[in-house]
């Protein structure tokens, strides 16, 4: 594994236990709403009642995964296979404990040990940022997405705005969360990390040129709370 990303992963097993308590003060919830809210938009493009298999990628604790076969079966959606993907062992074990029958593996998001064409959707809830190869990750999706299969992306993206919405954003993340999530977890270092890696990370514009590049056709892109979440919901064309 990258040097970097093995650094990146030994971060999130370092954190694992306190995640979810950090995650849901830091984002007071807003990050449910955004979950559900692709969750749904997805199984409206993909309009099938049967759904043989679901991926999540760096599905962490497993949040999404339960997010999918709660909202499938609020829409009478039938779903055989949900699987989890990550390479941070500290997290699933977590999702494991809440997700007793859940199906999760060990792998990079660039090299999952997947058929080609398997996945009716793939999703990667604010993970894709992590990915030190995002560009041979996206190359994976594609290759183990089926013909008019779905990619769903939630994502902290760059922000290149100066308005008033931005600088409280920025604000809020370079000055609030490192502090809160310091405090909640014990590691201040891996809350720095977060902004950081937003500061140096794409542009919405960006990874739509990125998806389009593997094949996967951008369907719908939108920003939710002044920008501070993207959601990226494309299909393998």
């Amino acid at each position: 594994m990258d040097t970097r990303q093995n650094d990146i992963v030994t971060m999130f097993n370092q954190i694992a236990k306190t995640y979810d308590l950090a995650n849901r003060i830091l984002s007071m919830g807003i990050d449910k709403l955004w979950r559900a809210k692709a969750c749904n938009m997805v199984f409206s493009f993909y309009n099938q009642q049967h759904i043989e298999t679901i991926v999540d990628v760096a599905c962490g604790t497993g949040d999404l995964m339960i997010d999918w076969k709660n909202i499938a079966s609020n829409n009478s959606i039938v779903v055989d296979k949900i699987i989890g993907i990550d390479p941070s062992v500290g997290m699933m074990e977590v999702g494991k404990t809440k997700i007793k029958d859940g199906v999760f593996i060990e792998a990079g998001a660039e090299n999952m040990p997947l058929e080609d064409e398997s996945a009716d959707i793939i999703s990667i809830s604010y993970g894709i940022r992590n990915v030190v190869k995002r560009e041979e990750a996206l190359e994976e999706f594609a290759r183990v997405l089926k013909p008019n299969g779905i990619l769903v992306i939630l994502e902290f993206t760059k922000n290149d705005k100066n308005d008033l919405a931005s600088k409280i954003t920025n604000f809020y993340m370079h000055r609030i969360m490192p502090v809160i999530g310091g405090l909640v977890s014990g590691n201040s270092e891996a809350y720095m990390y977060l902004p950081a890696s937003i500061d140096n990370f794409i542009t919405t514009k960006e990874m739509i040129n990125e998806l389009k590049s593997v094949g996967l056709e951008p369907i719908f892109t939108k920003g939710y709370s002044f920008d501070m979440s993207t959601t990226f919901i494309a299909r393998k064309i």
